[in-house]
This record gives C-alpha cells, sequence and structure tokens, in this order.
C-alpha cells in the first residue's frame, strides 16, 4: 500500500466484507507489533507513521489504520514490493518497474519536480538568513543549518534533490516555492498567487485586497500582517500568562494554507475577510470529500518537504495539531466552531462574530484581568479604570476582598489595609 497509492487495512473483516472480529486477548500484542515494526527500519526503509484505531461491530473488536501516500519507495526488509489487485509482487530485481515505481512516486507530490537549470544565485537571501535564525530560535540554541553552506542547507532540508532514474539534478519546486525570489516563482509557476481580501462592508467587490505572489515564508508574513490589519485581538488568560488568541488561530490557517496546498492546479488561494466569518479556499490533491472531524481524524500530508521545512522554523506544529488548535482556540475568541472541508478545493471556514459570552467579562475574565494588570503595584482606583466600573462597594465585595483574603492579590501595606496609599500587586507563581 505505501508503494501504491495507500489505503486502508482492516484486521478482523475478511475479504467479503464480513466482520470475524479479533480475539480481545491479542488486540494490546498486535497494536505494538504493528507500530513497532512500522517504525523498525530493519523491516521498513524509511519507516512511516500511522496510528490503529479499534472499533466495535456487532460486538465484535475491528483494528483499522489508514495508510497514506508518500513521496518514498519503501523496502520490506530490504525487498521492494508492489501491490497489484490483492496481491504483493516483489520487483526488486525488475529495474523497469523499479523506475516506474520511482518516477510514479515523484509524480505523486508536486513539490519533487525538480528545476535543473534552476541556480542557489536565484533564491532570496533575505530568506535564506532569516530561516537559518528562526531554526535556531526554533531550538533554542546552535542549529546545524547555521554552519552549513546554502546548498548544504538545501540538501539536509530535501529541497535540493537527484532522481536516481532520470539523473536530474537541482533545486526542487519545494525550494522555488519556500526560498525563491519572485521573479524565480513566476518562471517556474507563472499562476502562481494568494488573494487576501478584506470584505466587511464593501460587499460586492472589497474592501481591501493584497495580491501576494511572493515565497512561502514571506507569504505568511503578509498574510498574518493582514490579519492583525482586519482582525481584533481579543484578552484571554491560560493559566497565568496572556494568550494572543488570534496568533494562535491564524498562524495555523495560514500556514495550513499555504503547507497543503496543490501548485499544479491554477486555482488562486484565497484569504477572505468578511463581516462574521473567515474563509480559505486553496486546491487540494484530495484524501477525500466531506467535512473533517477535528477530534476523529488522520492527517495526509500534502507536501510533507514544505511542511517539515515550516515546523523546522516554528511556523507550524506537528501534523493534525493544526485542526485541533484551531478549534479550541475559536471557542475562545468567538465561541464557534471551525469547518474544515476536504475536496479538490480544500475550505477553512470559521465564524468570528463575538457570541454574547465573548462579548462580556464572566467573573473569572475580570479575576484575570486583574492579576495580569495587578504585575506591578496598583492601586484600587486604578484597578476599577482598568475593568470600567464605577461602583466601589460592588468592587470590593465581588473581586478585591475576595483576592486579597485568598492571597492572589496582596496588600503592599498589610499593616495598615486603609491606608491612602494601598496598592495590590498579583502573587507570582
Amino acid at each position: 500500500m505505501l508503494n501504491r497509492l495507500g489505503g486502508h487495512l482492516l484486521l478482523g473483516v475478511k475479504d467479503s466484507g464480513e466482520v470475524v472480529g479479533i480475539d480481545p486477548a491479542r488486540v494490546d500484542k498486535i497494536k505494538k507489533n504493528f507500530v513497532t515494526s512500522i517504525n523498525n527500519p530493519d523491516k521498513i526503509s524509511p519507516t512511516f507513521y500511522t496510528n490503529m484505531e479499534q472499533f466495535e461491530i456487532d460486538g465484535k473488536i475491528v483494528l483499522y489504520a489508514f495508510i497514506l501516500t508518500t513521496p518514498d519507495v519503501h523496502r520490506l526488509s530490504g525487498r521492494i514490493f508492489n501491490r497489484n489487485e490483492d496481491g504483493d509482487f516483489d520487483i526488486t530485481k525488475n529495474t523497469n518497474m523499479v523506475a516506474q515505481m520511482y518516477t510514479r512516486k515523484t509524480n505523486a507530490y508536486t513539490e519533487l519536480k525538480i528545476f535543473p537549470f534552476a541556480s542557489i544565485e536565484d533564491l532570496d537571501k533575505t530568506t535564506l538568513s532569516k530561516v537559518r535564525k528562526m531554526a535556531r530560535n526554533q531550538v533554542q540554541r546552535e542549529h546545524p543549518w547555521e554552519t552549513m553552506s546554502d546548498l548544504e542547507l538545501l540538501k539536509s532540508a530535501g529541497l535540493y534533490r537527484r532522481d536516481i532514474v532520470t539523473g536530474e539534478e537541482g533545486l526542487t519546486l519545494a525550494a522555488i516555492l519556500l526560498l525563491g525570489t519572485e521573479q524565480l516563482i513566476m518562471s517556474a509557476l507563472p499562476h502562481y498567487k494568494t488573494d487576501a481580501i478584506g470584505r466587511k462592508k464593501n460587499l460586492d467587490r472589497y474592501d481591501d485586497r493584497v495580491v501576494i505572489q511572493d515565497n512561502l515564508i514571506k507569504s505568511y508574513d503578509k498574510l498574518m500582517d493582514f490579519v492583525v490589519k482586519h482582525l481584533d485581538d481579543r484578552f484571554y488568560i491560560e493559566g497565568t500568562q496572556r494568550i494572543d488568541v488570534r496568533n494562535k488561530i491564524f498562524r495555523e490557517v495560514c500556514a495550513n494554507m499555504l503547507i497543503h496546498r496543490e501548485f499544479s492546479s491554477a486555482f488562486p488561494a484565497k484569504f477572505i475577510i468578511e463581516k462574521d466569518i473567515v474563509r480559505t479556499e486553496n486546491a487540494n490533491k484530495t484524501n477525500g470529500y466531506g467535512v473533517i472531524d477535528a477530534l476523529n481524524f488522520s492527517p495526509y500530508p500534502k507536501n510533507p518537504i514544505i511542511a517539515k521545512f515550516f515546523r523546522q522554523i516554528g511556523l507550524a506544529d506537528e501534523l493534525g495539531s493544526g485542526v485541533k488548535n484551531v478549534t479550541q482556540y475559536l471557542k475562545v475568541y468567538s465561541g464557534g466552531v471551525p469547518e474544515f472541508v476536504e475536496a479538490d478545493i480544500f475550505k477553512q471556514i470559521l465564524p468570528i462574530a463575538e457570541n454574547e459570552m465573548t462579548h462580556q467579562d464572566t467573573h473569572q475574565d475580570k479575576f484575570e484581568r486583574i492579576i495580569e494588570f495587578c504585575s506591578k503595584p496598583r492601586s484600587k482606583s486604578e484597578i476599577m479604570d482598568h475593568l470600567g466600573m464605577k461602583d466601589k462597594v460592588n468592587f470590593r465585595r465581588k473581586y478585591l476582598i475576595p483576592m486579597v483574603n485568598d492571597g492572589r492579590l496582596p496588600m503592599t501595606i498589610p499593616e495598615k489595609p486603609t491606608s491612602r496609599n494601598q496598592k495590590y500587586v498579583a502573587k507570582t507563581e
């Protein structure tokens, strides 16, 4: 399956579709052996990752694993197998079939296309310097890219490759998209562009529009600038830290749109901000159709080299985490539930209008705002002004006295509680 188009692996189901189930006593061992095998380079090389899920059908246990398509030719115990119908055939010594498999695998991922006449000199030096710094900041120590030459960095990141079938060697489309100048990108992909559209008042056309044709690193920055320009941030405390919820949501949304786009399509990627909703659209090499279940789905890498590069420099998290993060923080931002629609055009739909609960502070919100505001000593009147409260009795009864009594907001002059110079400072962990 790894060497073909992937597929669905079901244990406990006959070829006829009859559910026979698995002995419950063997389930844990089967799961363990499966995970161990797919992560053992002596067994499967290159290794890959998937999870095995357990279901119960008519009282019988069935195990399921989704096998994705990869850009690699995989070997089982050193041998190359090709699947045809229900048969697995050893083609290791059949050079023609092996060559065909490598060619097919390369074509499965547009990002791997080699441009032999593109030069490292054509890349954007500013972006190259920037990603080195970002990679270091991500690991908080010296990163190997810092001491590598440009060519070594590109090879390390899988952005410069040699096709062992055709002998072609050079920069890949992924390298051009991630690090290229606008001129180089337009030479490789004349149709490439991302439309950022603000449409809150002028619904027939737009209030603001930015056409982006820069490399993916610069595109990400420009999209985030567009977000900051047109969407407000909203106050949220997670633990004792203030969280930039807007950034948490839209760093994932922007990265998803850029990373998982099918670049061979002329369909322009779109990022649209409307009054109550944000929508994105991008061409997609679909792995199914319908709305993605954010809590129960198998992530599928559309451009694994680009995705890995984004993770290296801290612009994306692990595969699949983006959908969950957007779902989690959108509840805080607007109270809404996002939709991720898998089809030939992948869509992200995020309701952003504040509902009643997000529009007004709850008691807990006010406690958290007080803690953050009182990171340095504040007077009672300063705290009330910060909260927009006028009623001194209500403020003391609901907030000040409870927080002083439970130790969250100690007085700066505890021996003189009624001193006119009294201030309050939040207790740090």
